[in-house]
């Protein structure tokens, strides 16, 4: 059981900070189904960044400074990218919906292109001996806790506490601090009116263009750190330019928690979950007892592998009428509009 609540945060992590990047831009009024492409971009920069410092024979004790190193500069790739999208859709009035998709295809060949010119592989990997989860992984004796964990708290300060990874925390107050900002500040606020009606917050001095701008790239920042995130924690520290359809569940889970950072926390965790099985189900001892359930009950593998997509076409047949969207989503702002 430990495992697989280790395992669901994991997975969930990723999808909670992307979807999360979605609320942003479309909260400011950009819808912004790029989240792949961003991913993918993001995922890419901040492995090449963390490969080329290890090159450089950084001292194996440097491990958690780069991992966090490594997150920042995929937070700017994401934000340079997501620029792209953002003059598209605000200077240039073109369909966002096509410039997302033109993103989503776009980041992939670039990707490859890259590693292929600079590996001759269609992987890039960081140094073997720094890929081990071991590396970017914090135990108790990081927390100061020592043996005491096995005292006082148990089996819950093993999942807390024991390998677990520093993009975790740093993830999850990242996003209780953005949550915050989005619904408690003054730029909270007037990011949300340039979403619902443009117009009016223009006409009380609120620059519309300059709101958008930072929630596309607020959006693109936590993409690409999504993304980075993503290949350090579930692909062994590599990039392929591929994150399996993880953009495409984020924007499920925007829209499953209905643009809410609380609702779209519970999303993830339900989604993370569901990825968490098909692909673990293998190794998934849930009575300790030594038996396997899911790997013994005669469910093919493929099964598994589709149960995440297909609860969410479900989820999403049943929730979408319900799901309201900011009013001003995709519509590019005239200032002549009244």
């Amino acid at each position: 059981m430990a495992f697989l609540i280790q395992q669901t945060v994991i997975y969930t992590i990723p999808l909670m900070i992307v979807a999360l990047a979605g609320v942003f831009a479309e909260r400011s009024g950009i819808i912004n189904i790029a989240l792949e492409g961003l991913m993918v971009m993001g995922a890419f920069i901040g492995v090449l960044f963390v490969r080329a410092i290890i090159n450089l024979e950084v001292p194996l004790s440097f491990g958690q400074p780069l991992l966090i190193l490594g997150m920042l500069v995929s937070i700017l790739g994401g934000c340079l990218f997501a620029l792209l999208l953002g003059y598209a859709a605000i200077n240039q009035k073109a369909d966002q919906t096509i410039g997302g998709s033109a993103l989503n295809l776009l980041a992939p060949a670039l990707v490859l292109f890259f590693i292929l010119l600079l590996t001759s592989q269609s992987v890039l990997n960081i140094d073997s001996m720094y890929s081990s989860n071991d590396y970017f992984m914090l135990n108790q004796d990081d927390f100061g806790l020592g043996t005491r964990l096995e005292n006082p708290l148990g089996v819950v300060g093993n999942i807390l506490f024991n390998k677990t990874y520093i993009t975790t925390w740093i993830c999850l107050a990242l996003y209780i601090g953005l949550s915050v900002i989005l619904y408690k500040t003054k730029f909270g606020l007037r990011l949300r009116s340039c979403g619902e009606n443009p117009q009016a917050s223009a006409s009380v001095g609120i620059n519309v263009y300059k709101m958008r701008y930072s929630g596309i790239l607020i959006s693109g920042g936590l993409a690409g750190l999504g993304g980075f995130v993503y290949a350090v924690t579930i692909v062994a520290a590599s990039s392929n330019g591929d994150v399996a359809g993880f953009g495409f569940l984020a924007l499920a889970v925007m829209i499953f928690g209905n643009w809410k950072p609380r609702n779209i926390a519970g999303a993830a965790l339900l989604f993370g979950l569901l990825k968490c099985i098909s692909v673990g189900y293998p190794y998934i001892d849930i009575n300790n007892d030594g038996i396997y359930l899911l790997n013994t009950i005669g469910i093919s593998q493929h099964i598994y592998r589709i149960l995440p997509y297909l609860i969410t076409l479900i989820v999403l047949a049943f929730t979408s009428k319900k799901s309201r969207a900011p009013k001003a989503e995709g519509i590019p702002y005239d200032t002549g509009k009244r």
